[in-house]
């Protein structure tokens, strides 16, 4: 009877020790998961440089009065047109007046004597050195007479372009010194966009490119053309200037707006590219795709690079290499290292 028992528990516990051995090994069957792949490609692409600039006027004048006085008259506000020649405004003339009158005067007094000596000079009644000193003291008086004239005519100021009224610092009655700017006039009939191009893209500029100049405030783009780069780096920025001249047709376009620019290289560039659809993002928002190891099959995950759209397929600035196979369809279903089979 213990032998039977013996026997019996001996048996159920080797029936135990196979079930828990059973449930420690299972047997593991992947799947092979269908996918789509393709080819990573070269294509060519004109590489566009985007830029965002300051609307300038073409020429900008800051005008100010050569003699000093009080401010009696100006002709125009800020956003006003100007033409060339116009009078802007004018000083008080009356002391410049008065010393032109009183010039006039001294010229007469000396031009008489002039005259009077110089019949003693011709007749040999006058020394050779006094007559000098009237002719000197003539020559003076019309000197002193021409920059009174001068003074007088400078207490109005003119503008020497036509433009716009950019700026108007100043007001009637005011007193202003020499060479104090008061007015800025710009010419807008053509416009100049200035930017700054990073040096890495520097050597894709040339004089006479064309660009593309969108004006955002009127929704509106214009054909510009590259009239200057600038031959040294800004310190701060290490960026060039480039300056982009548009004509302004209606002048709607005003200094101080703001412009993008679009320039494309002559240059053509190799890039690679892949189907839109195969780029896919992770939670931290990284860009990856999976590659497929035909030999092994099984589809990897590659972190790349994204660039631009170009004709519904997509720019992969690093990650990849021209021929990789990557998988186009169905890689949502994988993860790194899944087994596939390739359906196309």
């Amino acid at each position: 009877m213990n032998i039977e028992k013996v026997i019996v528990a001996f048996l159920a516990f080797s029936l135990l020790a196979g079930c828990r051995d059973g449930k420690n090994t299972p047997q593991i069957n992947e799947v092979q998961i269908p996918v789509l792949t393709s080819g990573v490609e070269a294509a060519n692409s004109l590489k566009e440089i985007s830029l965002s600039g300051n609307i300038e006027g073409f020429k900008t004048v800051r005008l100010g009065f050569l003699v000093a006085g009080k401010i009696d008259f100006i002709a125009a506000n800020e956003g006003q047109l100007v033409s060339k020649g116009q009078l802007l405004s004018s000083l008080d003339p009356t002391n410049y007046g008065i010393a032109k009158e009183l010039a006039d005067i001294q010229v007469n007094q000396v031009q008489d004597e002039y005259d009077r000596l110089k019949l003693m000079h011709d007749n040999n009644s006058l020394s050779e050195s006094d007559f000098a000193k009237i002719s000197y003291g003539l020559q003076q008086a019309k000197a002193q007479q021409k920059l009174h004239t001068k003074n007088l005519a400078d207490t109005k100021l003119y503008s020497p372009i036509a433009g716009v009224m950019i700026k108007k610092l100043c007001e009637t009655g005011e007193i202003t010194g020499a060479g104090i700017p008061l007015f800025v006039v710009s010419d807008i009939r053509k416009i100049k966009v200035s930017a700054f191009i990073p040096e890495n893209e520097l050597h894709y500029i040339r004089l006479g490119q064309m660009a593309r100049v969108l004006v955002p405030s009127l929704d509106n783009t214009f054909d510009g053309k590259i009239i200057e780069v600038g031959s040294a780096a800004d310190v701060a920025s290490r960026a060039f200037s480039v300056k982009i001249e548009v004509e302004n047709r209606g002048m709607f376009i005003r200094p101080g707006m703001i412009a993008e620019v679009k320039i494309i290289p002559d240059d053509v560039l190799k890039v690679l590219v892949v189907p839109a659809g195969s780029i896919l993002h992770d939670y931290n928002d990284q860009s990856f795709v999976f590659v497929a190891d035909t030999l092994k099959k099984q589809a990897f995950r590659r972190n790349v690079t994204p660039g631009r759209l170009i004709d519904n397929r997509i720019e992969v600035i690093s990650g990849l290499l021209e021929n990789e196979m990557i998988v186009t369809g169905g890689q949502q279903k994988l993860v790194d290292g899944s087994l596939i089979t390739i359906s196309n």
